[in-house]
């Protein structure tokens, strides 16, 4: 199974449901957007300043999101490649976490 893919099948046992941000499959919480598979990683809202937006972007390749490549990166959403894979879950859930 793709690592999406299993992203996905984890989170929607905790209430996400998949959905669409700009045109890219995206993982929602509500109408609120948790998480977004862009290129060969996925972006999560974790919130600019908390602990786990600071480690994610210590990843190797990490970056904050910017879905337009015209350096207008969206500070609270870091974009994690799939090489940390392995990651996605527990990033996923924090974002997931910071709706509650």
């Amino acid at each position: 199974m793709d690592p999406y893919d299993r992203l996905v099948a984890e989170l929607i046992d905790t209430g996400a449901s998949p959905g669409q941000m700009f045109g890219k499959p995206t993982l929602k919480v509500g109408s609120k957007a948790i998480a977004c598979h862009f290129e060969d990683g996925v972006a999560f809202k974790l919130g600019s300043g908390t602990d786990e937006h600071a480690s994610a972007l210590e990843l190797d390749g990490a970056r904050l999101f910017d879905p337009s490549g015209m350096g207008r990166s969206m500070k609270d959403w870091v974009w994690v490649p799939q090489e940390h894979a392995d990651r996605w879950l527990k990033l996923g859930t924090a974002a997931r976490q910071r709706l509650s």
